[in-house]
């Protein structure tokens, strides 16, 4: 029996050199520098969707709101009884970022209708709507939807078009198109 507690008393355990435990941190270091970029891509593209989301969803509610009366609403409260998960405001705000506001302005006596949001990331998103082309060709032209983004500030809704893609108004850095991969959606 004494040789045998003898013998646990003198077996030596051995743990890791410090040189081990540096090269475990720095492999742990280096995979952290790798996915922590590729997490905040991720999460930022998904903050633009939600973004993207909620304007097809407020056009959506608008064009709901347009069968009943052949005129875009611009009251927020009659958006919000159509579409009530959205929170709809007449223009955007500082509190605007990241959150379910969506700002609408209509134009050209209800035919057109503007829908803005933005993202968490800080993008701002825009969906514009012509129902019916101006019959004088002024200052819409032509009917459809079309897409804006822009990055650095709040988008500005096109005041007319003079074709399905070219548009006055539209503010300086604003990509607007008739396609989402155009307005780089």
């Amino acid at each position: 029996m004494i040789q045998m507690l003898r013998k646990r008393l003198d077996r030596k355990d051995e743990g890791f050199t410090l040189i081990e435990l540096m090269v475990v941190i720095l492999i742990i270091a280096i995979l952290m520098a790798i996915a922590i970029p590729t997490f905040l891509g991720a999460r930022s593209r998904a903050q633009n969707r939600a973004a993207e989301s909620n304007l097809r969803n407020a056009l959506t509610a608008a064009k709901t709101g347009y069968t009943d009366t052949q005129s875009y609403y611009s009251s927020t409260a009659s958006l919000a009884s159509i579409e009530p998960s959205l929170s709809w405001v007449a223009a955007l705000s500082s509190t605007s970022k990241g959150t379910d506001q969506v700002a609408v302005t209509t134009q050209d006596g209800g035919n057109v209708v503007c829908l803005m949001a933005q993202s968490a990331s800080g993008n701002y998103y825009a969906i514009e709507d012509v129902a019916q082309p101006d019959s004088t060709g002024s200052p819409f032209a032509a009917s459809g939807t079309f897409y804006g983004s822009d990055t650095s500030a709040a988008t500005v809704c096109p005041t007319g078009n003079t074709s399905a893609t070219a548009f006055t108004g539209a503010g300086s850095g604003d990509t607007w198109s008739n396609t989402t991969t155009g307005a780089k959606w």
